[in-house]
């Protein structure tokens, strides 16, 4: 009977998982237990034959030689397996820390800078700063620990050096823009959980699912339509863009850390990422910052940018912008799936499949509009961006539609708070400690001295502002330090004072999209975790150059057109 038991189950096994490899029905003696305590007296297999009618001995054995990576476990009573050979010595476990190469490289950057010589009209705490936070950029962009290990370590050396003050180097925690991004991520769990996200998603297949392309288009103009109601790109791009994107993505098969993140999703959210950059230089009221950009060219040039003016010189730049950069980014970058021609039936027998909206997905998508529609008029009910998305999510645990015990699980929400709110203080700080204002002077007088037109005088201070902001990880601090100084100097050298404030203006939201920390939605979609550091920076880049291109180009064709030079 042991015999009919062992072949017995050997056939369901193998019927189960007809995908095993074969092998012979020696190896399946030989795993058997070896010597056995007892022999018993087993019946030949001709013997028990009867009692399988349907199977003939040649059947029996062609079906038994299909097993594979099948182990016998002879039971308790009927044998004891031999103890298994012990190594001598036993596997080390795998490394956990550290990638040591990229630490010491990280390392390295801030001693070799830390012994510069200071240069003349930089305190020390300055120079010291700016070699941690270089030190720190050079960790995050070789990532020898996940990003926020790498931010903590560089806080935790300005702290050692003295360099910061403990309430100084953690300061930025306080700050509400790394907790916008944060709370993104919790209203973006929402969204997946409840369904809400794939309903919407299989929306946009539906409509526009045929093509990847017309897919991305679709987002970058929804998220253009609606940059001038929401004065937060953090709040656009993580409350509302991200969620539906990601639900995109996974609706399409394509997920990030499994290998199917280049179907749809790498594409599609540096895309996503990039035009919400241009959508934010459109509009005065399309970015946080953008309201004081004009208050400084008030204050240096006694000249107001209104709302219509400001749109009106942006928008036909922006819009060829909109165009060009995913067409670009598609075919530098492109999604392995392009084209789809079933797809939008199936995201319609998707639709029908999952019926009417669920309680929780209407309390979702509730809570999502009174959340924008807080951003969008909060400005007359003195309700901030940030107190609005705690509204939203308050309403969200009150009611179970998300659980506390998922937010702390968002791993990837916390990373991106600790390293963000690590960049802004100390980019915070070098300002501050005023070196950025020394960088200020010193280009100043450079440019100046050169004896240039001021066409070519202008675009060298417009190239030195724009790439300057690898220093800075927020686009009102870059505004803040270094807006006043290059539009007075563009202005003694002749450029025409409006003209040159609207294309700063314009600038500080574009040169956000160089880092994955250098405007609100940069750490949202890079967070997403579909495109690699070095991709994202290196893409970044290769756009920059091309929206530099196309508003200085077709911008200034424009321009001069409608009379700002």
């Amino acid at each position: 009977m042991a015999s009919f038991a062992l072949t017995s189950s050997s056939l369901s096994f193998n019927k189960s998982l007809p995908c095993l490899k074969p092998r012979s029905l020696s190896h399946l003696r030989s795993t058997a237990p070896h010597p056995l305590p007892f022999r018993p007296n087993l019946p030949k297999l001709s013997a028990v034959s009867p009692l399988l009618p349907r199977f003939s001995k040649s059947k029996i054995t062609t079906t038994t030689r299909k097993i594979s990576n099948f182990t016998v476990k002879a039971s308790a009573s009927a044998a004891s397996p031999s103890p298994a050979p012990t190594s001598s010595t036993p596997a080390s476990p795998p490394w956990q820390g550290a990638a040591m190469k990229p630490l010491l490289a990280s390392i390295a950057t801030g001693v070799i800078l830390w012994f510069v010589p200071v240069p003349a009209g930089v305190t020390k705490p300055a120079w010291q700063l700016l070699a941690i936070f270089l030190a720190t950029i050079v960790g995050i962009i070789t990532q020898p620990l996940p990003l926020g290990a790498v931010a903590l370590m560089g806080l935790g050396a300005s702290v050692l050096t003295k360099t910061l003050t403990f309430s100084a180097a953690f300061s930025a925690f306080g700050d509400p823009i790394p907790w916008l991004i944060a709370l993104a991520f919790f209203f973006a769990r929402g969204f997946i959980k409840t369904g809400l996200g794939n309903r919407i998603a299989y929306q946009f297949v539906s409509l526009f699912g045929s093509s990847s392309l017309g897919l991305g288009y679709s987002l970058v103009f929804s998220e253009a339509l609606l940059a001038p109601a929401i004065p937060s790109v953090s709040a656009r791009a993580g409350g509302i863009f991200l969620p539906l994107v990601k639900s995109l993505c996974v609706a399409c098969g394509s997920n990030a850390g499994d290998g199917t993140e280049h179907k749809l999703g790498s594409w599609l959210m540096l895309t996503c990422f990039q035009t919400s950059v241009i959508s934010s230089s459109m509009f005065l009221t399309a970015m946080a910052a953008n309201p004081l950009s004009a208050t400084l060219t008030l204050n240096t040039i006694k000249q107001t940018i209104g709302w219509t003016d400001w749109a009106k010189a942006a928008i036909v730049p922006g819009l060829v912008s909109l165009i060009v950069v995913p067409l670009i980014l598609y075919l530098i970058y492109p999604p392995t799936v392009k084209t789809s021609p079933d797809a939008p039936k199936l995201a319609r027998e998707k639709l029908e499949k999952m019926g009417p909206m669920s309680t929780n997905e209407i309390v979702m998508a509730g809570t999502l509009f009174l959340t924008v529609g807080l951003w969008i008029f909060g400005g007359m009910l003195n309700v901030d961006a940030v107190t609005a998305a705690i509204l939203g999510l308050s309403i969200l645990l009150v009611t179970g539609v998300v659980t506390w015990k998922e937010c702390l699980a968002e791993a990837v929400a916390w990373d991106t708070l600790t390293w963000f709110a690590a960049l802004i203080a100390m980019a915070g700080y070098l300002n501050k400690y005023g070196l950025i204002s020394w960088f200020s002077q010193t280009v100043v007088k450079f440019v100046g001295g050169l004896g240039l037109s001021w066409q070519l005088s202008f675009g060298i201070l417009v190239l030195l502002y724009f790439y300057s902001h690898y220093f800075f990880a927020s686009g009102a601090a870059h505004i803040g330090a270094m807006f006043t100084a290059f539009l007075s100097v563009a202005s003694a050298l002749g450029t025409p004072p409006y003209f040159g404030a609207m294309v700063l203006a314009f600038f500080s939201n574009l040169m956000g999209g160089l880092t994955h920390y250098g405007i609100g939605s940069a750490p949202v979609f890079y967070g997403a975790n579909y495109v690699p550091l070095a991709k994202w920076w290196g893409y970044g880049f290769i756009i920059s150059v091309v929206n530099i291109i196309i508003w200085v180009g077709v911008g200034g064709v424009w321009w001069k057109f409608i009379g700002l030079w």
